[in-house]
């Protein structure tokens, strides 16, 4: 029989939890800069919704000129324009909505977030000093990142839900502005 070597054992058992301990750090930052994917990708779709709406609300612009002069007082027109409008408008707001900066702060002071690291740390020296500390203590960096990535993912799923009611209030009002056209030409044509 071999005899093992004591010393070899707490080695691999230290290389082990090492490894695994990389691998925790590698899925908390990986989640974290998902989450914050997440919200750019977000922003993106909001702005994309703003720039459409940038299109069609100058070609509609251009369009007037020929449109106002034939408006009559027809009351279900000026009913189909004013929902038009209110879609249109309550769809913009939530595109901006989600371009404003969400912060959330009613969580314990976290070492990750911008806010806490310069009002609640203390100055310079002693924020790196305890982020130093924190950093060795493994327990404690995870708990801060997973409180991070709790406040990301909050952050993300309220703009994403922003950019959800502007999509539906764009779709609602492309289907009120082709209903729209489709009453204007049917007037013009009667």
């Amino acid at each position: 029989m071999e005899e093992q070597n004591p010393i070899k054992k707490p080695a691999s058992k230290r290389i082990s939890q090492s490894s695994h301990t990389e691998e925790l750090v590698d899925h908390y930052w990986g989640t974290i800069n998902y989450l914050t994917d997440l919200i750019k990708a977000s922003e993106l779709k909001a702005g994309l919704i703003l720039s459409f709406y940038g299109i069609l609300l100058n070609f509609i612009y251009q369009g007037t000129e020929n449109f106002s002069g034939q408006l009559t007082n027809d009351t279900y027109l000026y009913i189909l324009i004013g929902a038009w409008i209110c879609c249109t408008t309550a769809s913009i707001f939530f595109c901006i909505r989600c371009f404003i900066p969400k912060i959330e702060g009613k969580f314990s002071k976290n070492m990750f977030f911008f806010k806490d690291i310069i009002s609640k740390f203390g100055d310079v020296k002693e924020f790196s000093t305890t982020f130093l500390t924190m950093s060795k203590d493994e327990d404690a960096l995870f708990m801060q990142l997973g409180e991070q990535i709790f406040i990301i993912s909050k952050i993300s799923a309220w703009k994403f839900k922003n950019v959800k009611r502007a999509i539906s209030l764009l779709a609602l009002g492309l289907i009120i502005l082709f209903i729209i056209g489709l009453y204007h030409v049917i007037f013009i044509l009667t």
